[in-house]
């Protein structure tokens, strides 16, 4: 089979890292890719909104499978655009049409759905620049903090939480009015804040069957202690100490499968992977957010643990026959720890020579560099994570550590503290 993995980031090179171990894999590339899908791929020229772009070299490639790696091309309709064409047909798109991708692509939507299909999440309600004085008595009437979330794709950003209901309100105008999001913040969702500890739990469907795959957490603040600004997220830890068996079946039966319910009651043919972003509060858990993709930096993490063919899942899924297949995780704790530049995720530098080890013990996944010759250069902010296996949780944070503590680079940052928080409250886990 001949693969196309459209992106750049930690997220498809894990991916990339993993399916070109495949024995059904005669030709991967990447598009556009960084200096590591280079090492396992060929990166070619691709921007993954350009979809005549994308189909042309698929046709030109004899590409058999498509896997975009990020939101955007799926929440904007890569796969529409692929099944409205006669000659592009044959071409099987791994990820959500546009319809089941604005699980994603709208927060009012996600809500509305849940709401529907019972699950739980937070209590909420969505407001546009005609209905901002309902806003401020709707924030009037909750306990801080506040969260506010542009309805659209915001990069990541979308999200704010806030302590002071005058800031909060400030905020909202900023959003609403002078369209901080862009588009992106055309309508606003204002939810009442769930005090818990959030996890990540990931599916994979054909549409008919789904499979799970391994939970993990992510780490999004720059600052130890999860502090400071909101990043595209600085490390993650697989497995969840906090997440036991009882806790795994109430976001089964509370919310997996009413999701799979509730998208074959509205005729959606979801496939593809499915990212429940969750928080347990008091044992109990509330769905914060689905994504249709995996989770960066989480895919570093859950991809390793996956000791099935990939690609085999991705090909079973085509003819609805994921439930054939043999899915077996490795046991293991796995752990990855972002290398960031100076600066992120405010301005930072590019362009920093990196000098990058061979460790027998740990897996670099590229993010932010780039080749030029024979050299590797930074080339984003997230640039480079140390992924890396161990019988605990501390042994393989050991390893990670290890792992970035030996990439060089001028003004490299990494968090110190990744899954200390778990450790303190399971023991060494």
């Amino acid at each position: 089979m001949v693969v196309l993995i459209l992106g750049s980031g930690g997220r498809e090179h894990a991916l990339a890292w993993k399916i070109s171990q495949s024995d059904k894999l005669t030709k991967l590339f990447v598009g556009p890719g960084n200096a590591g899908t280079s090492q396992v791929a060929d990166n070619v020229s691709l921007d993954a909104g350009n979809f005549k772009a994308v189909a042309s070299f698929c046709l030109d490639n004899e590409v058999n499978i498509l896997i975009p790696g990020s939101e955007a091309p799926l929440v904007d309709g890569i796969v529409d655009y692929f099944e409205g064409h006669s000659e592009l047909n044959h071409i099987y798109i791994f990820g959500p049409n546009k319809a089941c991708a604005e699980l994603e692509g709208s927060k009012e939507f996600a809500k509305v759905f849940m709401q529907d299909a019972n699950i739980p999440t937070a209590a909420y309600r969505s407001f546009g620049p005609d209905t901002i004085e309902e806003a401020y008595d709707f924030l009037a009437d909750l306990n801080p903090p506040y969260v506010l979330k542009a309805d659209g794709l915001a990069a990541g950003k979308g999200v704010v939480i806030l302590d002071e209901i005058e800031e909060a309100k400030a905020t909202l105008r900023d959003m609403l009015l002078d369209e901080k999001f862009g588009n992106a913040g055309a309508r606003v969702v204002i939810e009442e804040f769930l005090d818990g500890i959030e996890f990540s739990v990931f599916a994979i469907t054909d549409g008919e069957n789904y499979a799970l795959l391994p939970e993990a957490k992510d780490y999004k603040r720059i600052g130890e202690g999860d502090t400071g600004l909101n990043t595209g997220g600085m490390g993650a830890v697989s497995p969840v100490p906090f997440v036991d068996a009882t806790l795994m079946e109430k976001v089964r039966s509370r919310i997996v499968q009413p999701t799979f319910d509730q998208l074959r009651k509205r005729d959606m043919k979801y496939v593809g992977f499915v990212f429940f972003g969750l928080i347990s509060v008091n044992g109990d858990p509330f769905v914060i957010e689905y994504n249709c993709r995996m989770g960066d930096p989480e895919t570093e993490v859950v991809i390793p643990r996956l000791k099935s063919d990939l690609l085999e899942l991705v090909a079973l899924s085509r003819n609805n026959r994921l439930n054939e297949a043999s899915i077996r995780f490795d046991q293991r704790s796995c752990t990855t720890v972002f290398a960031v530049s100076g600066g992120y995720p405010g301005s930072y530098p590019k362009g920093k020579m990196m000098n990058i080890p061979q460790l027998d013990d740990v897996m670099y996944f590229h993010a932010g560099t780039k080749s030029e010759g024979n050299d590797v250069l930074t080339s984003g902010g997230r640039v480079i994570a140390a992924s890396a296996f161990g019988e605990n949780m501390s042994d393989a944070l050991r390893s990670s550590y290890s792992g970035v503590e030996a990439v060089q680079f001028e003004g490299k940052y990494f968090r110190r503290d990744i899954g200390q928080d778990l450790m303190a409250n399971n023991g060494n886990s």
